[in-house]
């Protein structure tokens, strides 16, 4: 009797199962034939809108800063496939306020292309998978399952399948037909399991097929691209070519840590966004992370090879901007406390403890938490011997809480993003200069300090050595900054 019911029961999983699986591929068919997938071979809309740089806000608390696409337009091949985007970016923030390449004077083109291989990174090829008709293909091939919702008093039919980073990719789909928002996870070397969300509405008719005039993309919680088509091409004539010279798919190799000694105990490293190492009495204190994981545990090794047997105690972080934060997990993993101005504390806590799982890190497979001291106007590291000045900048709108760092024995100042020097010295100076250059020269006229070199994050690409004189001439002062 037992079996026979186990036998029953086993059936009847099957049955539900096998339902399950051919709901969710009719719920895939009805939504490609409402929006025309299988007649959208091809397409190209142009738009305008917004795009927002992530991880780049003025402070924890703000979205990403944003910039005006003057003009914007995408070309998609969902069978080759293939994407290029053309646009033409403008300021957004006045006065600029946070990251991205701010401030940008006049326009400032950009162009992304997408070929999809074997060796496309998935979070590449999700900007295909992520548009609606891309999403249906995708779905349609990738063992989909179904799940009934109900999102604001609205009801939903949820088709999920695995994205090649074993992340779930669904898509909402609504009582039209159409697919209202597509979601997932993505690794970020800083964020962690990174949400990375695609909003789609006012659905129109395109030459039979059926295109969002309004897209909303997220990541990280808070928009990184808003726009409002205005023009759609359905099955246009498209030739996407790979940019000449173009790398093949995957992140490019990490550049060695490179080390130049610049005072007693005290060590400069290149070879990625900079950092200096000093050799304080019983430990190691490092500015900067760098800009990555690897990087990261580059500056790790380079530091602990020049000054061996010694922990690294402390790790200073600048800023919370990604691109200067994403090496931060490594010295979570070594037990290094970050210090930090008192207004990233909290952010930096929250964020490094999120599960970093679809690729786990030193700090994920070691199940470390973030140690973080927040700062105030001024902290001093000192051993007696070696002395290393905290200071917080004021007035400083790439980023609230920004720390920069003076060695007055070796009267060198540690900068980041405030003056990135040009690629030679003979480069023209920008008219107006930078704010956050402006700010520089202020902070250290108003802290009277005795700086002999300037070492930014940002490295000049001719490996020069930098000057105040050099900041005041790009800055079209001739005054002293004492």
């Amino acid at each position: 009797m037992l079996k026979k019911w186990l036998s029953g029961s086993f059936l009847a999983v099957l049955v539900v199962l096998s339902a399950s699986a051919q709901d969710a591929n009719t719920v895939i068919a009805n939504a490609s034939k409402a929006i025309g997938v299988d007649s959208l071979k091809t397409v190209q809309y142009s738009a305008t809108g917004l795009d927002f740089a992530l991880g780049q806000a003025p402070n924890p608390s703000s979205p990403w800063p944003k910039f005006i696409n003057k003009s914007y337009t995408r070309a998609i091949n969902f069978e080759t496939p293939a994407s290029k985007v053309d646009r033409v970016r403008m300021q957004g923030e006045n006065p600029p306020r946070g990251g991205g390449q701010q401030p940008i004077v006049g326009e400032q083109p950009q162009s992304q292309t997408i070929i999809v291989t074997a060796e496309t990174p998935w979070v590449q090829q999700l900007e295909i998978w992520m548009m609606p008709h891309g999403f249906l293909r995708a779905a349609a091939k990738r063992n989909a399952t179904l799940e009934a919702r109900t999102v604001g008093g609205k009801k939903y039919n949820v088709v999920s399948f695995t994205g090649d980073n074993k992340a779930k990719v669904s898509g909402y789909i609504n009582a039209q037909n159409q697919v209202e928002r597509v979601e997932t996870l993505i690794d970020n070397a800083f964020f962690g399991d990174m949400p990375f969300e695609a909003v789609y509405s006012d659905y129109k008719d395109v030459g039979g097929a059926q295109f969002p005039m309004h897209i909303i993309v997220r990541q990280g919680g808070y928009p990184t691209l808003d726009l409002n088509v205005t023009d759609v091409k359905p099955n246009a004539a498209l030739t996407i070519e790979a940019p000449k010279g173009a790398p093949g798919g995957g992140a490019p190799a990490a550049a060695a840590a490179q080390s130049e000694k610049i005072g007693d105990g005290v060590y400069l490293i290149t070879g990625g966004y900079t950092s200096i190492a000093v050799d304080f009495k019983d430990h190691i204190a490092i500015l900067e992370g760098g800009q990555s994981e690897a990087r990261g545990l580059a500056v790790i090794a380079e530091a602990k090879r020049l000054i061996p047997n010694k922990p690294i105690k402390y790790l200073v972080n600048t800023h919370s901007h990604v691109d200067h934060s994403s090496g931060l997990r490594p010295f979570v993993a070594e037990g290094a406390t970050i210090l930090t101005h008192q207004s990233n504390k909290a952010y930096l806590e929250k964020v490094l403890s999120t599960p970093h799982t679809l690729n786990p890190d030193k700090a994920q497979q070691a199940g470390k938490k973030p140690i973080v001291e927040g700062i105030g106007e001024k902290r001093v590291l000192t051993d007696g011997n070696h002395v290393v000045e905290l200071h917080h900048m004021q007035n400083f709108s790439h980023h609230d809480g920004m720390l920069m760092a003076y060695l007055p024995k070796e009267k060198v100042l540690f900068e980041a993003d405030a003056w990135n020097p040009a690629p030679t010295a003979t480069a023209t100076p920008p008219n107006p200069p930078s704010p956050f250059t402006t700010s520089l020269v202020d902070n250290m006229q108003r802290l009277k300090l005795d700086v002999v070199r300037i070492i930014p994050v940002h490295y000049p690409a001719d490996n020069r050595v930098v000057a105040p004189a050099d900041l005041m001439r790009w800055v079209g002062r001739t005054t002293s900054t004492q």
